[in-house]
């Protein structure tokens, strides 16, 4: 039962035939050989690779167990007979495999190739992958005692970074994933099983007019959205003050590129395929969904701008109308680019939800502000310039989406 189990979510993971997974460790001896040969070297102290491992690791596999997307076969397994023991530990291992080899792994190949390393230390490597895969696990078991996970990854977290260093230090990281794994033993499948369809069929159950209504409650449903925008915010607000030692105002629109990473918002339409199918394919949706999608957009990076300016002005002052623009700019462009990158190229063939929030398509956005953003700080008079261009953006743009050819 435990092999059934095992094979029937990796082949759902993985591919059918596994392909999916040669892929991936191709693309990471690519990457690992590439910094490798190109002699980029950064001195990384054992304890923050320890700790980077441990906490992409836990917040990736947490994503794989809070993924939706597992819950119809997740519910059929269920129905079927099975070992409780079994059934946990196969889903986990699957899972955890998942993980590791998709997602850590290019990690592993970053750190290995641009900071230098022991032999032995790759054996602490491989035990903080399995204890983070185990921790997650057993946390999101106790999730119903919340504060009691927080304290727990909290306190390992301070462990790692203060004593990640030290010749014994594995022995935690093994102790813990004993508890982790008795944890495991006391609970079955059904702890993993979350009920939300209802919840999802009200968030699309909107009247007319009613998208921006939408917009928040999605929001609201999606807590790691909320957080990722806060942490935006919090971003904004210390920006200036790294920023104040450089070369002084022409270094923020930096600042509204960095601030425009916010790109959750910017995959509505990818990770929700029925929300899609109804935007494509009901008579008037292009326009009632785009404009105002893409001005929730404008409004969530505009948000972060003005706390960025505001933070600016109060440590540094000397914020003039021309800046504001910049904020402007920065904000609308990218909103604009986000929308036409969703419509036009949506990311699809996603398995779970962990793929979709990885997926390099969302950083394309991020990239073309930050190179834009480093040709209005070395010319500062290609700001009007590029106004005026989003300017006729903007008005093709609308023309588009109320369906005039």
């Amino acid at each position: 039962m435990m092999k059934m189990t095992g094979k029937a979510f990796a082949k759902k993971l993985f591919g059918a035939r596994y392909e999916r997974l040669p892929r991936t460790l191709l693309m990471d001896v690519i990457v690992f050989w590439g910094l490798y040969t190109a002699g980029f070297q950064v001195q990384i102290a054992a304890s923050v690779r320890i700790l980077m491992i441990n906490a992409f690791t836990a917040g990736v596999m947490w994503q794989a167990l809070t993924s939706k997307d597992n819950a119809v076969e997740l519910k059929t397994m269920l129905m079927l007979p099975q070992q409780p023991k079994e059934f946990v530990f196969s889903y986990v291992a699957v899972l955890g495999g998942y993980t590791v080899l998709t997602k850590t792994g290019l990690l592993l190949a970053v750190l290995l190739a641009v900071s230098a390393w022991k032999p032995i230390e790759m054996i602490g490597m491989v035990i903080s992958m399995l204890h983070a895969v185990l921790m997650a696990a057993a946390a999101y078991c106790l999730r119903k005692y919340w504060y009691a996970g927080g304290l727990w990854a909290a306190a390992i977290m301070s462990a790692i970074l203060f004593l990640g260093s030290r010749p014994w230090f594995g022995l935690l990281p093994l102790a813990n994933s004993f508890v982790a794994i008795l944890i495991l033993w006391k609970a079955d499948g059904y702890v993993f099983y979350r009920k939300e369809s209802e919840k999802s069929h009200v968030i699309k159950q909107r009247k007319r007019g009613s998208l921006w209504r939408y917009f928040f409650r999605y929001l609201s449903c999606h807590k790691n959205y909320l957080l990722n925008t806060a942490v935006m915010w919090c971003v904004a607000l210390v920006l200036p003050y790294f920023f104040s030692e450089m070369a002084g105002l022409s270094v923020i629109p930096v600042g509204f590129a960095i601030l425009s990473l916010n790109t959750p918002i910017c995959i509505l339409l990818s990770c929700d395929r029925d929300l899609e199918q109804a935007v494509r394919f009901l008579p008037g949706q292009k326009r009632r969904f785009c404009i105002p999608y893409c001005l929730f957009i404008f409004s969530c990076n505009m948000a972060a701008d003005a706390i960025f300016l505001c933070s600016w002005q109060i440590q540094n002052g000397g914020i003039t109308v021309l800046v504001i623009a910049g904020a402007v700019f920065f904000a609308l462009q990218s909103a604009v680019l986000s929308v036409l990158l969703e419509w036009f190229y949506p990311i699809r063939g996603w398995k779970i939800e962990s793929d979709l929030w990885h997926h390099p398509r969302k950083y394309v956005v991020p990239v073309v502000m930050l190179l834009l953003a480093g040709a209005v700080s070395s010319c500062p008079v290609l700001l009007p310039v590029l106004l005026g261009l989003l300017a006729v953006e903007i008005i093709v743009y609308f023309l588009y989406f109320k369906g005039i050819p």
